[in-house]
């Protein structure tokens, strides 16, 4: 399970963007995650329940998950589609000729303290 290991990447980042921004407590951590990127939601939720704890800036936190799509682009024809809907050929033109454009990342996007 690697979401615990993002888990506990995500609080050290949160810790130190905490201390120096003069944080007293961390209300709320957004994540986007990528359709495609192999993170399980539910699993990073369960891990955050509990690493949170640990963290005296964090402990009454909540993680907050957004996913961005899976976008694949055509080389061929130039366009756009879901990846989970169509995976790797074009439902336009047939090519295999395409290559993920967005879905399979992980980021911080919002941290909410005071």
């Amino acid at each position: 399970m690697h979401e615990l290991g993002i888990i506990v990447h995500v609080i050290r980042t949160v810790e130190e963007v905490g201390e120096e921004n003069h944080l007293t407590e961390v209300r709320s951590v957004t994540c986007e995650i990528g359709e495609v990127s192999g993170v399980v939601p539910e699993y990073l939720t369960d891990c955050w329940q509990y690493a949170r704890r640990k963290s005296e800036l964090l402990k009454d936190s909540e993680l907050k998950i957004e996913i961005l799509p899976g976008v694949t682009v055509c080389e061929d024809c130039g366009k756009t589609y879901s990846t989970v809907k169509y995976a790797k050929q074009c439902p336009y033109c047939e090519s295999y000729a395409t290559h993920l454009v967005q879905g399979n990342g992980f980021s911080i996007k919002e941290i909410e303290g005071a």
